[in-house]
């Protein structure tokens, strides 16, 4: 029979020294403890979860793309890595998933990035030469039908106001007419005063079942709007945008969110999640968020991020480079678009004078300025040229007029073309074109990494808050799997040259250990583990 004689085997169970675990504890352990903990933490009651383990875990289930709150809650029971990196602590899915989803989950991730990028730095796996920005969608973990508009939400609700404010001056009108007019010798369905009553009874039901219900509905749709287009219902934080997953080619609008990243050497250093589709107006404020900004030289990015605004706010206001292109930028330099005569770059100009001359020969004389401000209250300067009433020849004088009758006018937008000449005059040069061709191999396969090899193609979770730290758990884990790559590759290469280097961190704070190779295994002297850069 069973269970008569009992064999215990006790052993101790350790992970191989080259394993991600250890990365991540050690990462994990490289961030000093003011920063694990929040400064809210009640000193009494159960005691709460660390962090730091919680962070692990989480760090170490993303890197094995598990993502599901109840499957990590497995893998701490079953997954001997996960037990190891735990302690042998044990969590439920409710306590993962509110850590991930929490505030102080948000900002630790968030200074992670920050931890990361300075060991980076120190390890010499950053240069000071450029870092590269790209976005993509992320389909939102939400319905693509559960759509509301905020046009369709303004249209009805000023009906609706229409609605009401007729309603209040028919019911006055009423009143009065009903003060005013004599009392019927014969009273048909009831007195006047029991035809007042169930007339204010329908008026009151109108009201409490209609009117005021609809209007309560509009009101919270406008404060969730926060000036998108756009919500969707089942995920008020997601915004209806295109992405590039339609089969169909049909430009389908689906709920997602716009992923902003900054890479170098397809490290991922900083990250963000925008409500607005295009790139162009979440550069600044990446940038303004961005905390390793002064380690760079160049901006580098594709032409979506090209215009005005972004180039002055770089130039002026960052005092950094922008390698961006416009957005015609490929255009202009074809031999067609150069010798076409009916752009106005091509037009003869006389700088003494201030004139231009077409292709047709009318010439075009400085009229006023001009200052438009777009609907983000940025401010573009003008310069507007009208075509002289009196030409050089009486048929001149006629193809200076539109089709209407009135004079010809043209702009030039000076301080345009002067970041355009600028933009051009870097991508043109060596060194331009070297670092920019950088571009197509440091950050976009970033983003084929996490959508193919993690299959992050929709967010796991709902709201802005709880899709950052998702989001920021998934690329700090590409970020220590590949750098646990790295490490490995590098370490085998030394041990064929039978060499060996260690490096002290200074300004990460990370402890080192003193590194041992024999026969190709890893063997480690104290704790806690560091990162290593081996050449």
């Amino acid at each position: 029979m069973t269970g008569q004689t009992e064999f215990v085997l006790n052993y101790d169970y350790n992970v191989p020294s080259r394993h991600i675990v250890r990365m991540i504890d050690a990462f994990v352990d490289s961030i000093p403890q003011e920063v694990l903990f929040d400064d809210k933490v009640a000193t009494t009651g159960r005691p709460l979860s660390h962090p730091a383990i919680m962070l692990k875990i989480l760090l170490f289930a993303y890197s094995r793309q598990t993502y599901s709150g109840r499957k990590i809650e497995l893998m701490l029971k079953e997954n001997l890595p996960m037990r190891w990196l735990a302690r042998n602590h044990t969590y439920s899915y409710h306590t993962i998933n509110n850590f991930r989803q929490s505030q102080h989950a948000n900002n630790l991730i968030k200074r992670s990035f920050v931890y990361f990028t300075m060991a980076l730095k120190d390890h010499g796996l950053i240069q000071s030469d450029a870092f590269f920005i790209d976005g993509t969608k992320l389909e939102a973990d939400a319905n693509k039908y559960s759509f509301t508009w905020r046009r369709a939400v303004e249209k009805y609700h000023a009906k609706l106001k229409e609605k009401t404010i007729k309603l209040y001056e028919d019911l006055v009108e009423k009143r009065v007419v009903k003060a005013m007019s004599p009392e019927p010798k014969v009273i048909k369905s009831g007195s006047v005063k029991k035809r007042r009553r169930r007339f204010l009874k329908k008026i009151r039901r109108q009201l409490k079942e209609d009117f005021i219900p609809r209007a309560n509905k509009y009101e919270e749709a406008e404060d969730i709007f926060k000036g998108r287009n756009s919500f969707s219902k089942t995920d008020h934080d997601a915004t209806f945008m295109c992405t590039k997953e339609d089969p169909m080619k049909s430009r389908e609008l689906k709920p997602g969110y716009n992923l902003q990243i900054a890479t170098h050497n397809q490290f991922v250093l900083d990250y963000a999640l925008y409500s607005n589709p295009t790139d162009t107006r979440t550069l600044v404020p990446f940038l303004a968020q961005f905390h390793s900004l002064d380690f760079f030289d160049h901006i580098v990015a594709d032409a979506g991020y090209g215009s005005e605004y972004n180039y002055t706010t770089i130039i002026d206001q960052f005092e950094k480079q922008p390698v961006i292109p416009y957005t015609t930028y490929q255009k202009e330099q074809k031999r067609k678009y150069k010798t076409d005569p009916t752009k106005s770059q091509n037009w003869q100009y006389n700088a003494e004078d201030d004139y231009y001359i077409d292709h047709l020969g009318v010439r075009f004389s400085f009229y006023r300025y001009s200052r438009r401000i777009d609907k983000y209250g940025f401010k573009r300067d003008f310069k507007l040229y009208r075509a002289d009433k009196h030409q050089l020849s009486v048929q001149l004088d006629q193809l200076a007029k539109t089709p209407s009758g009135r004079q010809r006018y043209m702009q030039v937008n000076p301080t345009w073309n002067y970041y355009k000449a600028k933009v051009k005059a870097t991508l043109s040069s060596d060194e331009g074109k070297a670092i920019y061709r950088r571009r197509k191999y440091d950050v976009e396969p970033v983003f084929g990494h996490m959508k193919s090899d993690f299959g992050v193609r929709r967010t796991h979770l709902r709201g802005q808050r709880a899709v950052e730290n998702d989001t920021g758990l998934t690329l700090m884990a590409m970020n220590l799997t590949k750098l646990g790559k790295l490490i490995a590759q590098a370490g085998t290469k030394l041990i064929e040259k039978g060499k060996i280097r260690t490096i002290i961190s200074g300004k990460s704070k990370i402890m080192v250990r003193i590194l041992i190779f024999r026969e190709r295994n890893l063997i480690v002297n104290s704790q806690p583990l560091c990162f290593l850069v081996l050449t």
